[in-house]
């Protein structure tokens, strides 16, 4: 593995032997961590967020799993 750093960018060099499923996902994790370095919310409003998404999923959802 090489990992070389430029003024814009990091290249990772890795064996075409690597699996690529986790190579994705470590791919995901550091896209998500570029994406997310300057962000100024808190977890508490991240956590809201995710509250008020999941119920109206579920409300739009739930028919789908409860036969009323």
């Amino acid at each position: 593995m090489l990992i070389e750093k430029t003024k814009s960018e990091i290249v990772i060099r890795v064996s075409s032997k690597i699996n690529t499923f986790g190579l994705q996902r470590l791919m995901d994790y550091l896209k998500y961590q570029e994406l997310t370095s300057s962000s100024k919310a808190k977890q508490s409003d991240i956590d809201e967020l995710a509250r008020a998404v999941n119920k109206n999923w579920w409300n739009k959802n739930k028919h789908r799993f409860i036969s009323e």
